[in-house]
């Protein structure tokens, strides 16, 4: 009967095993790859809100874009013919004198031909002030109104304590907006010396 060697060298299977404290085989890093895994969905879901920053924002310019035209559009077909409506003002400024010059009276005791003609000229300006209104020219008479110095332009002030500070008494020449645009201030006389209304604006006065 052959006895052991007490020296024997230990297997290759053995040999090849690493130990740890405990005598056990080292376990090997399984952690790893599941840590990849969470920085690559990390890394996509930051590309994610990144690109969808960058069409939010796109979509928002695009908005504004489109409302700036629209807008743009809208207003070159309110405000086209201003310079048109600055020539034709004259036209209804001179009827509107023509009709002045003759007179209440005489306009009422027009007869025949005469009176065929002032009916004529105050049709003329009535058609031609419609025909301004369907084209968004509105002509303004603020006589009795309070001074607004948006609209109406102060010429002179007339004592009047009947009526409140800054009311409109008397009006040298009709004014015109166009759309939402003064297109001519209207020439005014503003009454002073009676009580003062509620936010009265400072009157811009001209000699």
């Amino acid at each position: 009967m052959t006895e052991p060697k007490p020296n024997a060298e230990p297997s290759p299977d053995t040999a090849a095993a690493p130990q740890t404290e405990a005598g056990a085989p080292e376990v090997g890093r399984e952690g790893a790859p599941e840590r990849d895994v969470h920085s690559v969905i990390e890394a996509l879901a930051a590309e994610n809100a990144q690109m969808k920053d960058k069409v939010l924002r796109t979509l928002a310019e695009m908005e504004n874009l489109r409302r700036r035209t629209e807008k743009e559009v809208a207003d070159a077909r309110t405000y086209a013919t201003t310079n048109f409506a600055r020539d034709i003002l004259t036209v209804a400024d001179n009827m509107r004198r023509a009709m002045e010059t003759l007179g209440e009276e005489a306009r009422a005791a027009a007869e025949g031909a005469y009176k065929g003609l002032v009916e004529g000229i105050e049709l003329t300006e009535r058609d031609l002030l419609k025909t301004l209104e369907r084209h968004g020219i509105r002509k303004i008479e603020p006589k009795g109104e309070k001074f607004d110095p948006n609209l109406h332009q102060a010429m002179f002030e007339i004592p009047d304590p009947s009526v409140p500070n800054g009311t409109v008494r008397e009006v040298m020449q009709a004014g015109f907006v166009i759309g939402d645009r003064v297109l001519r201030p209207a020439l005014v006389g503003v009454a002073k010396g009676g009580p003062k209304a509620a936010g009265e604006p400072q009157v811009d006065r001209q000699a």
